[in-house]
Protein backbone atom coordinates (compact mmCIF):
# COMPACT_ATOMS: atom_id res chain seq x y z
CA UNK A 1 0.00 0.00 0.00
CA UNK A 2 1.29 3.28 -1.24
CA UNK A 3 2.21 5.82 1.98
CA UNK A 4 0.73 9.01 0.49
CA UNK A 5 2.04 10.93 3.93
CA UNK A 6 5.42 9.69 3.38
CA UNK A 7 5.50 11.21 -0.09
CA UNK A 8 4.08 14.37 1.30
CA UNK A 9 6.94 14.95 4.05
CA UNK A 10 9.89 13.49 1.76
CA UNK A 11 8.78 16.66 -1.03
CA UNK A 12 7.85 19.20 1.56
CA UNK A 13 10.51 18.69 4.40
CA UNK A 14 12.50 14.89 4.58
CA UNK A 15 13.85 14.99 1.06
CA UNK A 16 13.38 18.67 0.35
CA UNK A 17 14.96 19.02 -3.40
CA UNK A 18 17.49 22.13 -2.12
CA UNK A 19 17.24 22.02 1.74
CA UNK A 20 18.18 17.99 2.17
CA UNK A 21 19.33 17.07 -1.34
CA UNK A 22 20.93 20.47 -2.77
CA UNK A 23 19.97 19.81 -5.71
CA UNK A 24 19.00 22.44 -8.77
CA UNK A 25 21.07 25.39 -6.73
CA UNK A 26 22.27 26.98 -9.99
CA UNK A 27 18.95 28.50 -11.23
CA UNK A 28 18.07 28.88 -6.66
CA UNK A 29 20.89 31.16 -6.62
CA UNK A 30 20.41 33.18 -9.84
CA UNK A 31 16.55 33.77 -10.02
CA UNK A 32 15.62 34.70 -6.40
CA UNK A 33 16.73 38.02 -6.19
CA UNK A 34 13.34 38.53 -5.58
CA UNK A 35 10.16 36.41 -3.92
CA UNK A 36 8.42 36.46 -7.15
CA UNK A 37 10.78 35.52 -9.66
CA UNK A 38 11.32 32.47 -7.30
CA UNK A 39 7.53 31.61 -7.44
CA UNK A 40 7.86 31.84 -11.36
CA UNK A 41 10.65 29.61 -11.45
CA UNK A 42 8.96 27.22 -8.92
CA UNK A 43 6.14 27.07 -10.43
CA UNK A 44 7.72 26.15 -14.01
CA UNK A 45 9.69 23.37 -12.55
CA UNK A 46 6.38 22.40 -10.31
CA UNK A 47 4.59 21.63 -14.01
CA UNK A 48 7.80 19.52 -15.08
CA UNK A 49 8.10 17.98 -12.23
CA UNK A 50 4.35 16.58 -12.30
CA UNK A 51 4.38 16.11 -15.87
CA UNK A 52 7.30 14.20 -16.41
CA UNK A 53 6.09 12.01 -13.39
CA UNK A 54 3.19 11.00 -14.92
CA UNK A 55 4.79 10.90 -18.65
CA UNK A 56 7.41 8.18 -17.19
CA UNK A 57 4.89 6.15 -14.96
CA UNK A 58 2.63 5.52 -17.93
CA UNK A 59 5.26 4.01 -20.11
CA UNK A 60 7.39 2.67 -17.92
CA UNK A 61 6.47 -1.01 -18.09
CA UNK A 62 7.50 -0.34 -21.89
CA UNK A 63 10.80 0.66 -21.79
CA UNK A 64 13.62 -1.28 -21.38
CA UNK A 65 16.26 -0.79 -19.13
CA UNK A 66 19.38 -0.51 -21.29
CA UNK A 67 17.48 2.82 -22.97
CA UNK A 68 15.52 4.23 -19.86
CA UNK A 69 18.12 7.16 -19.17
CA UNK A 70 17.97 8.55 -22.66
CA UNK A 71 14.17 7.98 -22.83
CA UNK A 72 13.74 9.80 -19.76
CA UNK A 73 16.13 12.93 -20.80
CA UNK A 74 14.05 13.28 -23.86
CA UNK A 75 10.76 13.03 -22.27
CA UNK A 76 12.08 16.06 -20.26
CA UNK A 77 13.22 17.41 -22.94
CA UNK A 78 10.42 18.03 -24.35
CA UNK A 79 8.07 19.12 -21.68
CA UNK A 80 10.22 21.72 -20.88
CA UNK A 81 10.26 23.18 -23.87
CA UNK A 82 6.18 23.15 -24.05
CA UNK A 83 6.17 24.50 -20.40
CA UNK A 84 9.26 27.21 -22.13
CA UNK A 85 6.85 27.86 -25.05
CA UNK A 86 3.85 28.48 -22.96
CA UNK A 87 5.45 30.88 -20.45
CA UNK A 88 6.61 32.64 -23.84
CA UNK A 89 3.82 32.85 -24.83
CA UNK A 90 1.33 33.69 -21.75
CA UNK A 91 3.77 34.99 -19.01
CA UNK A 92 5.97 36.53 -21.56
CA UNK A 93 7.84 39.25 -18.86
CA UNK A 94 8.30 36.24 -16.37
CA UNK A 95 9.92 34.65 -19.40
CA UNK A 96 11.97 36.97 -19.92
CA UNK A 97 12.91 37.73 -16.10
CA UNK A 98 14.23 33.64 -15.81
CA UNK A 99 15.58 33.71 -19.54
CA UNK A 100 17.92 30.93 -19.82
CA UNK A 101 17.41 29.27 -16.89
CA UNK A 102 13.76 28.00 -17.87
CA UNK A 103 15.17 25.77 -20.72
CA UNK A 104 18.35 24.77 -18.29
CA UNK A 105 15.48 22.77 -16.32
CA UNK A 106 16.40 19.97 -18.41
CA UNK A 107 19.59 19.68 -16.64
CA UNK A 108 18.07 19.21 -13.03
CA UNK A 109 19.20 16.41 -11.45
CA UNK A 110 16.01 16.48 -8.55
CA UNK A 111 13.54 15.88 -12.08
CA UNK A 112 15.83 12.66 -13.60
CA UNK A 113 16.39 11.72 -10.11
CA UNK A 114 13.03 11.33 -9.39
CA UNK A 115 11.66 10.09 -12.76
CA UNK A 116 14.66 7.46 -12.04
CA UNK A 117 14.25 6.66 -8.54
CA UNK A 118 10.01 6.90 -8.23
CA UNK A 119 8.35 7.37 -11.37
CA UNK A 120 9.87 4.48 -13.27
CA UNK A 121 8.57 2.05 -10.64
CA UNK A 122 5.55 3.18 -9.28
CA UNK A 123 2.13 3.78 -10.78
CA UNK A 124 0.27 7.40 -12.25
CA UNK A 125 -1.13 7.95 -8.76
CA UNK A 126 1.73 7.64 -6.51
CA UNK A 127 4.03 9.54 -9.04
CA UNK A 128 1.38 12.26 -9.55
CA UNK A 129 1.32 13.49 -5.98
CA UNK A 130 5.07 12.73 -5.71
CA UNK A 131 6.25 15.11 -8.46
CA UNK A 132 3.29 17.59 -6.62
CA UNK A 133 4.68 17.59 -3.85
CA UNK A 134 8.72 17.66 -5.00
CA UNK A 135 7.98 20.55 -7.36
CA UNK A 136 6.13 22.38 -3.93
CA UNK A 137 8.82 21.27 -1.64
CA UNK A 138 11.03 23.53 -4.53
CA UNK A 139 8.89 26.45 -5.04
CA UNK A 140 9.07 26.49 -1.15
CA UNK A 141 12.70 26.79 -1.09
CA UNK A 142 12.71 29.46 -4.03
CA UNK A 143 10.19 31.30 -2.39
CA UNK A 144 11.88 31.43 1.13
CA UNK A 145 14.81 32.78 -0.43
CA UNK A 146 13.86 34.83 -3.39
CA UNK A 147 11.61 36.51 -0.06
CA UNK A 148 14.95 36.90 2.60
CA UNK A 149 16.83 37.77 0.20
CA UNK A 150 14.28 40.71 -1.41
CA UNK A 151 13.48 41.96 2.22
CA UNK A 152 16.97 42.53 3.14
CA UNK A 153 18.34 43.35 0.09
CA UNK A 154 15.16 46.18 -0.87
CA UNK A 155 12.33 46.05 2.11
CA UNK A 156 9.99 44.55 -0.68
CA UNK A 157 8.30 41.46 -1.23
CA UNK A 158 6.73 40.32 -4.51
CA UNK A 159 8.51 42.99 -6.56
CA UNK A 160 6.90 43.78 -9.68
CA UNK A 161 4.27 40.32 -9.01
CA UNK A 162 1.57 41.88 -11.17
CA UNK A 163 4.30 42.39 -14.02
CA UNK A 164 5.65 38.83 -13.92
CA UNK A 165 2.84 37.02 -12.91
CA UNK A 166 -0.37 39.10 -13.95
CA UNK A 167 -2.76 41.47 -12.48
CA UNK A 168 -4.11 38.76 -10.28
CA UNK A 169 -0.68 39.44 -8.13
CA UNK A 170 -1.00 42.83 -7.36
CA UNK A 171 -2.25 42.25 -4.02
CA UNK A 172 1.04 40.58 -2.95
CA UNK A 173 3.00 43.96 -3.65
CA UNK A 174 4.46 44.70 -0.56
CA UNK A 175 6.58 47.41 0.52
CA UNK A 176 8.17 46.31 4.31
CA UNK A 177 10.57 48.64 5.01
CA UNK A 178 9.62 52.42 3.72
CA UNK A 179 13.14 54.58 2.61
CA UNK A 180 15.01 51.77 3.01
CA UNK A 181 18.19 52.27 0.61
CA UNK A 182 18.74 48.29 0.30
CA UNK A 183 21.54 46.04 0.61
CA UNK A 184 23.20 45.21 -2.64
CA UNK A 185 24.98 42.25 -1.77
CA UNK A 186 21.92 40.47 -0.50
CA UNK A 187 20.76 40.60 -3.84
CA UNK A 188 23.55 39.09 -5.63
CA UNK A 189 24.49 35.75 -6.33
CA UNK A 190 26.95 35.67 -3.34
CA UNK A 191 23.99 37.06 -0.54
CA UNK A 192 22.10 33.75 -2.14
CA UNK A 193 25.13 31.53 -0.75
CA UNK A 194 24.46 33.61 2.28
CA UNK A 195 21.39 33.73 2.80
CA UNK A 196 21.08 30.15 2.17
CA UNK A 197 23.41 28.70 4.64
CA UNK A 198 21.82 30.55 7.25
CA UNK A 199 18.37 28.64 6.14
CA UNK A 200 19.91 25.34 6.41
CA UNK A 201 21.48 25.55 9.51
CA UNK A 202 17.93 26.99 10.62
CA UNK A 203 16.33 24.17 9.47
CA UNK A 204 19.10 21.65 11.19
CA UNK A 205 18.53 23.58 14.61
CA UNK A 206 14.37 22.75 13.97
CA UNK A 207 15.19 19.35 12.86
CA UNK A 208 17.44 18.76 16.26
CA UNK A 209 14.83 20.58 18.82
CA UNK A 210 12.35 18.63 17.50
CA UNK A 211 14.13 15.29 17.59
CA UNK A 212 14.86 16.27 21.43
CA UNK A 213 11.38 17.09 21.99
CA UNK A 214 10.35 13.65 20.67
CA UNK A 215 12.80 11.26 22.62
CA UNK A 216 11.76 13.72 26.12
CA UNK A 217 8.33 12.72 25.38
CA UNK A 218 8.68 9.33 24.81
CA UNK A 219 10.87 9.44 27.66
CA UNK A 220 8.55 10.60 29.85
CA UNK A 221 10.43 13.74 30.50
CA UNK A 222 9.28 17.35 31.00
CA UNK A 223 10.61 18.96 28.65
CA UNK A 224 13.57 22.05 29.12
CA UNK A 225 12.39 25.52 29.60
Amino acid sequence: MTDYKRIVKDGLWDNNIVFVQALALCPLLAVTGTASNGLGMGLASTAVFILSGLSISAVRTIITPQVRIPIFVLIIAVLVTLVDMSMNAWVHDLHKVLGLFIPLIVTNCAILGRAEAFASRNALAPSLVDGVMMGLGFTLALVILGASREIIGSGTLFANAALLLGDWAHFLELQLIPDYKGFLLIILPPGGFIVLSFLLAGKRVMERTLAARRQQAAAGLPEAG
